[in-house]
């Protein structure tokens, strides 16, 4: 009961994403929202590994991107910060996989609770890379604030996983 809540409440999370498009944009920053979109979809199927392998992919083309971006300070910060968020959401749909392998029994597996902290840490990471830049240039600062407002959500749903799994 508790996992299907916590997968409700990422899919959720996730879903705030749908208004997020890279407008105008071809190749790698359309793969990205293809990864992305791939794994919501996942996420919202009830597959916490296909959503976690998509968000890895996703993590690793931010991170294609910000180095692509190297001109473009606010770019590079930006995909940056979608990159620590997309890793903090794979480690956080790993353990949801993880916890159900493991028969569902609590208090969590460590295996469980490394993922989580590792999902804590990279989203605060994320917060932390997308609060500095409050002036970002036109449709970067639109992103920037929609990748926030995912980043300080996807906080609450961590810190409840932990809570749940028993992991403190």
């Amino acid at each position: 009961m508790r996992t299907s809540f916590i997968a409700l409440t990422a899919w959720a999370i996730a879903g705030s994403f749908a208004g997020w498009a890279w407008a105008q944009t071809t190749g790698d920053e359309s793969e990205l929202e293809r990864l992305r979109a791939k794994a919501e979809d996942a996420i919202a199927s009830d597959d916490p590994e296909g959503a976690a392998m998509n968000m890895g992919r996703a993590a690793l083309m931010a991170k294609l991107l910000a180095k692509t971006h190297h001109e473009d300070v606010s770019a590079v910060r930006l995909f940056q910060g979608a990159e620590t968020l997309f890793r903090s959401q794979e480690h956080g749909y790993r353990a949801m996989a993880l916890f159900r392998r493991s028969g569902g029994q609590l208090p969590a597996s460590s295996g469980v609770c490394g993922s989580l902290s590792l999902a804590h840490s990279n989203v605060q990471q994320s917060v932390s890379a997308l609060g500095r830049d409050e002036n970002a240039p036109g449709p970067l600062s639109a992103k920037a604030v929609q990748l926030r407002e995912a980043a300080t959500d996807w906080v609450t749903v961590i810190d409840s996983m932990i809570a749940d799994y028993q992991c403190r």
